[in-house]
Formats: structure tokens, C-alpha cells, sequence
């Protein structure tokens, strides 16, 4: 039992400090830096090199802004709501698995914080209770330009889930388990989902926009109309919890994305044959297995967050019928003919 909590605690705690330590400033400092060369200017260049500490700076300030509470909101829910965002975005990263199960002296540990026996289950479960802090903030700041966004967000990520769920459940279907370890296991025999499900990868990856509420999916934070919508009335580190939650969620729903269609943390063998070749060099054999497995996730989970900042600078924002109108009327459809295809091909023995 002692053994496993001190196995669990080292993989959380490599999650957080590198997952999050690392990858969210340093997309706040790439979002910055890379939409400026796309628009052909200089971006932050003047704290370290290359504007590397433009993220740090960020935080001091928020840390010293004054943290205004509007008289009329209504204070519970108010505090609340900025907790409640960044809270699922950080559980769902137990599920991710990171390497292969490796043996510590007489002992297998699967290199995820959680093996969950209905881990992509409960990943989704909690994803989708972010919804609740939007609503929430929107709510209780006690603004008409809050609660319409608070509304359009529970709109959104209601419609957009149907069709995302849709596309995991197609993934799970010739796996025949809602583990993670076994999605990336059944990848390594076989080619990586995205070939044979190409249609289902791209629902999902359109309803990651939608779900993190990214360009040209911002309607509920849309600046022309709502001001900044539901986190208009926050201020100080309760603004940066929102903002801090949307970089969360992106790699988190990143990474599930190189999960469940990329293969996860295998590269075509290439992580167990570099562990083999570095195994006794130092370090031992399960090491080496968990650093090659991590890099290559990661590198696959910053190529699509790359795609996010892309995105948004490259893209206008939909009208909100438009938005619900691909929701519903194109993303759902498309990922019932997906599972149907899928389910199909795995009864007929083909996948």
C-alpha cells in the first residue's frame, strides 16, 4: 500500500509539474509570441530572452491587481465559480497515461496516475463539469452581459459534447474497454485510429474548439457583444483561474486527442526500442521507458496546441446560429455515421 502511494504521488507529481508547471506558461508565452509572427510583428521581446518571462510578469500582476467584488453578486456562487473551473480541467489529467506498464523490482506500474477500469468515462464525466462554473460566473456576477454568456456556454458545450462523446464511444468499440492504457495498446498492433477513423477524429477535433471555447467557438466570451462575457465581472487571480483553466483544458483535451488517435505515448515502437538502448546507462529500464514516453506525448500534445493558436488568429467567429447549426445539424450526424461505420467494421472482422 505504501508502495502505491509513493508510485501514485511521483506520477501526479510529474503531471502537474511538467503538464502544468511547464506546458501552460509556456502557451501563454506561445500564444503571444506566434500569433505576432503570424500577424508580422514582434509579439513580447523584452523580459528574457525572447520575451521568455512575459508569463511570469503575467502572474505578478495578477497577484498585485486589485480583486473587486461587484456589491450585488451574489458572493458564495461568485467564489465559487472560478474553483469549480479549474478543478475538472486538473482531475481529467489522472487518466492520461503517459508510458507502458513497467516492472519496479517485483512490481508492475501502469505510467498513469489513474487505471481506472472506466477512466474514459469518468474523464468525460469530469470534463464535462466545467460547464457549471461558466453558468455559475454568468450567474452570480449579477451582469445581463455575464449571464448571457454564462447561457450561450451551457448551450455550447451541451451541443458540442453529444458529438465528442459520440467519437470517443467509436474509438472504444474495437478496443472493447474504456481503459486508456488499452486504447494506446490496441494502436501499437494495429494503425493509429485516425487512419480508419478519420471522420471520428474529426468531430472531435472540431468540438475541442467548441468545448475549450477557443476561436472561432468564443461566443461565449465574444468582446464585440458581451464585453468578455461571463468572467466580465472578475478580476485579479479570479480572472487568471478562467484563464488558466482554458490552457488547462486545452492540453488536457489535447493530449486525450493524441490519446485515443495518435497512438498516446508510443511512437511506432520507437519509445520501448530508445528505453532499450539507454536501459543501464545510469537509469533503470522503466526510467527511461517513462522519459521517452512522456517526450513523445508531449511533443504530440503541443503540435495540436500549437493548432489552437493557429486557429484562432486564422479564423472569424461564427454567428451563434451558425455555431449551433454545426453542432447539431453537421457534427452530430457525422458522428452517428461514425460509430454506426465503426461498429460495422468490428463485427464484420475488418477492425
Amino acid at each position: 500500500m505504501a508502495f502505491d502511494l509513493i508510485a501514485t504521488s511521483i506520477k501526479l507529481a510529474l503531471f502537474l509539474g511538467i503538464f502544468l508547471g511547464a506546458i501552460a506558461p509556456i502557451m501563454v508565452w506561445t500564444e503571444r509570441r506566434f500569433a505576432a509572427y503570424i500577424q508580422d510583428r514582434p509579439g513580447p521581446n523584452r523580459l528574457g530572452p525572447l520575451g521568455l518571462f512575459q508569463p511570469l510578469a503575467d502572474v505578478v500582476k495578477f497577484f498585485f491587481k486589485e480583486d473587486v467584488t461587484p456589491a450585488a453578486a451574489d458572493k458564495l456562487l461568485y467564489l465559487m465559480a472560478p474553483v469549480l473551473a479549474v478543478l475538472p480541467a486538473l482531475t481529467t489529467f489522472v487518466f492520461i497515461p503517459f508510458g507502458p506498464t513497467v516492472e519496479v523490482g517485483d512490481r508492475l506500474v501502469p505510467l498513469v496516475v489513474s487505471n481506472a477500469s472506466a477512466g474514459v468515462l469518468l474523464f468525460l464525466a469530469l470534463a464535462s463539469l466545467g460547464v457549471y462554473s461558466l453558468v455559475l460566473a454568468g450567474y452570480a456576477s449579477n451582469n445581463k452581459y455575464s449571464l448571457m454568456g454564462g447561457i450561450r456556454a451551457s448551450a455550447q458545450l451541451i451541443s458540442y459534447e453529444l458529438a465528442m462523446t459520440l467519437a470517443v464511444v467509436a474509438v472504444l468499440l474495437p478496443v472493447g474497454a474504456f481503459r486508456l492504457t488499452e486504447v494506446v495498446a490496441y494502436q501499437q498492433g494495429f494503425l493509429w485510429n485516425v487512419v480508419p477513423q478519420f471522420l471520428g477524429f474529426f468531430v472531435f477535433f472540431i468540438a475541442m474548439f467548441a468545448e475549450t471555447n477557443r476561436l472561432p467557438f468564443d461566443l461565449p466570451e465574444a468582446e464585440s457583444e458581451l464585453i468578455a462575457g461571463f468572467h466580465t465581472e472578475y478580476s485579479a487571480m479570479r480572472f487568471a483561474a478562467f484563464f488558466m483553466s482554458e490552457y488547462i483544458a486545452m492540453t488536457t483535451l489535447s493530449a486525450l486527442c493524441a490519446t485515443l488517435y495518435f497512438g498516446g505515448w508510443d511512437l511506432f515502437g520507437f519509445t520501448e526500442w530508445a528505453a532499450a538502448g539507454m536501459a543501464g546507462l545510469f537509469l533503470p529500464l522503466w526510467f527511461w521507458l517513462g522519459a521517452f514516453g512522456m517526450a513523445v506525448l508531449i511533443t504530440k500534445t503541443m503540435f495540436f496546441m500549437l493548432v489552437f493558436v493557429w486557429v484562432r488568429w486564422t479564423f472569424p467567429r461564427f454567428r451563434y446560429d451558425q455555431l449551433m447549426a454545426l453542432g447539431w445539424k453537421v457534427l452530430l450526424p457525422l458522428s452517428l455515421i461514425n460509430v454506426v461505420f465503426v461498429a460495422a467494421m468490428t463485427l464484420a472482422g475488418i477492425y
